[in-house]
């Protein structure tokens, strides 16, 4: 866990609960979307413990100019670390190669690191399998050599992971939320759901698509320089519930998609802990459903309890950030009962529009025709309700658009295997909306009792 003994450099956290709160006579879900908001302090030399591993693939299939462009991304992450930061860079292939420092531990950069390790990303060669698991485990080994704080890796790739998939699995079960990983494939040989399962596993910000390797160097330095703006690490969404309530789910809607509902800790009585990872100056929203027994008209309950949490360790005492209630009234007034909050109903939408390009993607690599043109005729029906205008973008270059409102479409007879892998990475990336102007503002309500 991070050093918390200078709160100066950790970020104010806000919470903002957006919901109907009203549910009919037998009615049971409470739906509700939870906005985090974090503004952080400017980040100066070594005021924020952090960590950072640079991953490259140097496979056999890096030869030639992926390699040239993997070394100036590498160079440019390297050129935008903060001094003070620690970190390594590794070299991927059918192992994990130590390319700077020589031996397996983290070094502060400073001027004289700094070039040293530039000079030794000029020797990486490309020769070799690739085996990611054994390069995360090297990255988990590398910032276990380290004192606590942002953790925070790259990771390169331009072929499929030559693992068996249940060694692969294994090490992610094993590594799962121990740091923030965000993943790259360079070209269109790699595989989008190897690198999905990787971000999934700990915590990244969506995989992503580098299709032409001259575009490597300025990619490398957003995702240092997003590194370099996170301040504090390890932050934990807390879900309090009453009694005989069930937490059907907890779903991250915004910037990405991620399913949260299985990684819950208990470290409170009634009460989960969901990882969020590292936090910056940023926004992210939480769909959560909670099943609750049904109440008679006018009842009033406290479905849910959410709170931003750095946990304790060691007996140490948990340090509460930001919170915000769910309620809800049970009411024999239709109109109130039935009202579909916005925000609810647009996230629902955002997560059902990436199952439906990946289910979509899915069939038509598999020639089931019918299926890939309904599924992915429901997603751009999905992106244009929604106004989601990138992805509605990629999704006409992999089908013809009869009609856009009714999700008529017809599948091209040939696509750019590029533009189908971005279609694929960019699913889960979705848009925004604004807090409802009637719904709950911030929240600080004392604890259950």
């Amino acid at each position: 866990m991070p050093d918390r003994s200078d709160r100066s450099a950790e970020p104010e956290f806000r919470v903002e609960i957006d919901q109907n709160p009203y549910l009919p006579l037998g009615g049971t879900e409470v739906h509700a979307v939870v906005s985090v908001t974090s503004n952080s302090p400017v980040l100066v030399g070594s005021s924020v413990r952090a960590s950072e591993v640079i991953i490259v693939d140097t496979s056999g299939s890096m030869y030639g100019e992926k390699i040239n462009a993997a070394k100036r991304a590498a160079r440019a992450a390297i050129e935008t670390l903060r001094d003070g930061v620690r970190f390594a860079v590794v070299a991927g292939h059918r192992e994990a190669e130590m390319i700077f420092p020589e031996s397996a531990h983290l070094v502060e950069v400073d001027a004289s690191t700094r070039a040293a390790a530039l000079e030794a990303v000029g020797r990486l060669r490309a020769d070799g399998g690739t085996r990611m698991g054994a390069w995360l485990l090297k990255a988990a080994e590398l910032f276990d050599t380290a004192d606590d704080g942002i953790r925070h890796a790259i990771l390169l790739t331009d072929g499929q992971n030559n693992e068996m998939s249940d060694v692969f699995e294994r090490v992610l079960r094993r590594l799962e939320g121990s740091f923030v990983c965000d993943c790259r494939g360079v070209g269109t040989d790699w595989k989008v759901e190897e690198l999905r399962r990787i971000d999934a596993a700990l915590l990244g910000g969506g995989p992503g698509i580098v299709a032409d390797p001259a575009d490597l160097e300025a990619d490398f330095r957003a995702m240092a320089q997003a590194s370099m703006g996170k301040a504090v690490a390890d932050v934990a969404l807390r879900l309090w519930t009453p009694q005989n309530a069930v937490v059907r789910y907890v779903k991250q809607v915004a910037p990405t998609v991620r399913d949260l509902t299985h990684r819950a800790v208990e470290r409170a009585a009634q009460a989960g802990d969901y990882p969020t990872g590292s936090w910056g100056t940023e926004s992210r929203d939480y769909h959560v459903c909670v099943e609750v027994p049904p109440g008679d008209p006018g009842r009033q309950l406290r479905a849910g309890w959410v709170r931003v949490v750095l946990p304790g360790e060691g007996g140490a005492q948990d340090q509460v950030l930001a919170s915000g209630n769910i309620l809800t009234e049970w009411t024999s007034d239709e109109d109130r009962a039935t009202e579909i909050n916005p925000r609810v109903a647009h996230y629902t939408g955002q997560v059902e529009l990436a199952q439906a390009i990946q289910d979509g993607l899915g069939a038509r690599r598999e020639g089931d025709d019918p299926t890939a043109t309904t599924r992915l005729g429901r997603a751009v029906a999905l992106a244009h309700e929604s106004g989601n205008e990138e992805t509605a973008r990629l999704l006409g270059r992999v089908v013809d658009v009869v009609d856009a409102a009714t999700g008529t479409v017809r599948l091209k007879p040939s696509v750019d295997k590029v533009d189908e892998m971005t279609l694929d990475t960019n699913s889960t990336r979705t848009v925004r909306t604004r807090p409802h102007p009637g719904g709950p503002g911030p929240g600080g309500a004392p604890g259950p009792g």
